[in-house]
């Protein structure tokens, strides 16, 4: 199996030879954001660390996206907006809203949880089981109108 940066690079040649600019440029990043953080910790980047350079990436662009619309810079939205999506690719697939929500009341249930002080307990296994897969704001949300219901 091939490493993320192995994938990264393989990516960045097929769009080197297909003349996709944006997805080169973006791809490049990538690359070199990767080699930082590698100098940084001194050693590979792991696939956990992997993605979440790929979603600290992601954010970044969706932050200037909406940095862009506010000041009315639609073009570069979109511009910043087209890398999120060309970054999303190295992300697994999102899980489903009705999964999350099934594992949040088995863990509630098998743990006896309840109330706003549940939260804690709730948010460290659930972003461990479904890391990579969605982020802690949809799980926070999930979880508390659980909680709501049960209270």
């Amino acid at each position: 199996m091939s490493t993320p940066s192995e994938k990264i690079q393989n990516d960045l040649k097929a769009a080197l030879k297909a003349g996709e600019k944006e997805t080169v440029a973006t791809l490049r990043l990538l690359l070199s954001a990767i080699k930082n953080e590698e100098i940084r910790t001194g050693g590979d980047l792991d696939d956990e660390g992997f993605l979440r350079l790929v979603r600290k990436s992601i954010k970044q662009r969706k932050d200037s996206a909406e940095q862009y619309r506010q000041g009315g810079r639609e073009e570069l939205a979109a511009k910043e907006e087209r890398e999120a999506e060309i970054l999303a690719a190295y992300l697994p697939p999102a899980a489903d809203e009705d999964e999350i929500r099934a594992a949040l009341r088995e863990f509630i249930a098998a743990e006896g949880l309840s109330g706003p002080s549940a939260i804690g307990p709730i948010m460290k296994a659930m972003l461990a089981r479904f890391a990579g897969q969605t982020d802690g704001g949809t799980i926070n949300r999930l979880a508390r109108e659980i909680l709501d219901e049960s209270a």
